[in-house]
């Protein structure tokens, strides 16, 4: 890996943003503002992701997700800032990343395009082909978002290893939904380059990959609980497994409330119900074709939110 890319340390707590709109679907920036400060700015918050599932990347316009990088990067300073590219074609890709770059990212998130899915991800010819075309059409170095493997987007094994040899690589956010596959997965990316980071992803696997070894934490959720997630990578630099098992105690109710119902897809809309109920936000509602989550669940979410406010677990100031 080059000198140049060696440079962005990605090691730590990374958020990865919400983004709250108005009444009117526009972004409500006073609210974003709000979020950045307290999940983005504290202490033990690493670098932030912004224009990802969480952000609600795909459903933005060209100068919606050049403002929210632009915007992010002067809220938060010298932190890493890394940005979603989630396109249809790798064309489609490199127009995206050079405009993120252009705003201000530090980091190219790579998705992969709906084309490799169907099977196409499970060898590495279309993927590798895919990555190099889009991190040489760039000056800044890129991540790779990996998918859980039973979607069919989600890379192989061989597949992440030939990717994380690639010079302008430098992380992978590993989300594969199996303690296996994040296992062999990450033996295999540090075999083919040690210094590219794997950042632990996955809600229902935290602690656990964190246990097995893991440069970072990369998650939505640090949107809504950003201590818990600092606590516990704090315990887990430490090798304290006896302080991971109880910070992952308190989180786990708030990881079921979010990640719990179907379907999984509201995930972010039910971060964005639990931050309206911490008076962050003022509205929780996503871009369709997502739909806003029911009242019952909301209530739930809210229920659960007091209580780990209650208990310390989430604090506002």
């Amino acid at each position: 890996m080059s000198d140049l890319m060696k440079k962005l340390d990605l090691r730590g707590v990374t958020v990865a943003t919400v983004l709250p709109f108005k009444d009117d679907l526009s972004i409500d920036w006073d609210g974003y503002a709000r979020l950045l400060d307290y999940c983005a700015c504290p202490d033990g918050i690493a670098a932030v992701f912004v224009n990802g599932h969480a952000g609600e990347g795909a459903s933005l316009s060209d100068e919606e997700r050049q403002a929210v990088i632009a915007r992010t990067r002067a809220h938060i300073g010298g932190k890493p800032l890394l940005a979603g590219i989630i396109a249809h074609s790798t064309a489609e890709a490199i127009r995206q990343a050079r405009l993120a770059e252009a705003a201000g990212a530090a980091c190219a998130v790579l998705f992969p395009p709906a084309a490799i899915g169907g099977g196409a991800s499970a060898t590495p010819r279309a993927p590798v082909a895919f990555v190099l075309a889009v991190s040489e059409a760039i000056a800044i170095p890129v991540s790779i978002f990996q998918y859980p493997v039973a979607s069919g987007f989600g890379y192989s094994t061989q597949t992440l290893a030939e990717i994380a040899a690639i010079d302008r690589v430098i992380a992978v956010k590993e989300g594969s939904d199996t303690m296996l596959a994040y296992d062999e997965n990450r033996r295999a990316v540090k075999e083919a380059d040690p210094e590219v980071a794997v950042l632990p992803s996955n809600y229902n696997w935290f602690l656990p990959q964190l246990a097995v070894g893991g440069d970072g934490i990369l998650s939505g959720l640090v949107s809504l609980a950003p201590h818990l997630f600092i606590e516990l990578w704090q315990a887990s630099v430490a090798d304290d497994l006896k302080a991971m098992r109880v910070v992952n105690e308190r989180l786990h109710p708030i990881v079921r409330a979010i990640y719990g119902p179907a379907p999984i897809v509201d995930m972010h809309t039910r971060m964005k119900v639990g931050l309206k109920a911490l008076g962050l936000i003022r509205n929780a509602n996503p871009r369709p074709p997502l739909l806003p989550v029911l009242p019952d669940l909301c209530d739930a979410i809210a229920t659960t939110l007091g209580a780990a406010r209650c208990a310390g677990d989430i604090h506002l100031t």
